[in-house]
């Protein structure tokens, strides 16, 4: 197992400890999988599907630590037309 700390979540942020796929692995060479392109019945691009390889486990993850919410610093209201600096 290669674990790495990374930071997830878009509303609720938090660290996670996930597994990573194996460098040297000569299925998928380090990627974690195979990405390919597909069509519908014109022929025209309809998408791309992922298969995982086997030396990785996408699903395999821990969270650490939640991460408090910091609110945003409001500013006043300023005319977006003004030339005067913002100072």
């Amino acid at each position: 197992m290669r674990l790495r700390i990374q930071l997830t979540g878009w509303e609720r942020r938090r660290l996670t400890l996930t597994d990573t796929p194996r460098p040297d692995c000569p299925r998928c060479e380090g990627e974690g999988g195979h990405a390919y392109d597909y069509g519908d019945h014109e022929g025209e691009y309809a998408g791309t599907e992922w298969d995982p390889c086997a030396c990785w486990d996408e699903t395999r993850r821990w969270i650490l630590l939640r991460l408090p919410r910091i609110p945003r610093r409001r500013r006043g209201v300023r005319d977006p037309w003004s030339n005067e600096p913002p100072f």
